[in-house]
């Protein structure tokens, strides 16, 4: 396996690995032409927001997908964070995260925010172990899936 930055033309793969981890919930789909159209050119979307993301790849499939940008001086976004049904369990999803939470700390970050479904009860459970803490913000995506996400927020404390 290959931890490398996420490239544009990994779109087709992107979609596949979202298409995988969403098959879980009813209801659920990616939006390729709606709400992920990010994905279609992920790497310069992530760019364009001063942030970067990484793929776990397997040969011919991505098998994970962390990404962030900065939102303020303070604050980073955890923009996405998707993992193969294979890889859970095994700590990926932590070394991914510390990727993300590495870059927010070296731009000076206080906290990082990240924004789940409300139906991904095992990645909320994964959020609270990882130090997140769940706000009582919510949003409305107004897409497909009828999306409601709920806000989890990670405060740095003091720096080292």
């Amino acid at each position: 396996m290959n931890v490398r930055p996420v490239r544009n033309k990994d779109a087709p793969r992107l979609v596949d690995l979202l298409s995988r981890c969403f098959s879980e919930y009813p209801g659920v789909v990616v939006e390729p032409d709606g709400v992920d159209s990010d994905l279609n050119t992920y790497a310069t979307a992530l760019e364009n927001l001063g942030g970067e993301g990484y793929v776990l790849d397997e040969g011919d499939r991505i098998v994970a997908l962390v990404s962030g940008a900065p939102l303020t001086e303070t604050t980073y976004q955890l923009k996405r964070i998707y993992l193969d049904a294979s890889l859970r369990g095994t700590g990926a999803a932590s070394r991914l995260l510390d990727l993300i939470e590495g870059r927010a700390r070296a731009l000076g970050a206080k906290q990082v925010e990240l924004w789940s479904d409300t139906r991904f009860a095992r990645a909320h459970r994964f959020y609270e172990r990882e130090g997140y803490a769940r706000t009582a913000e919510t949003r409305l995506l107004n897409d497909a899936s009828n999306t409601e996400e709920c806000q989890f927020i990670k405060a740095f404390g003091k720096m080292r």
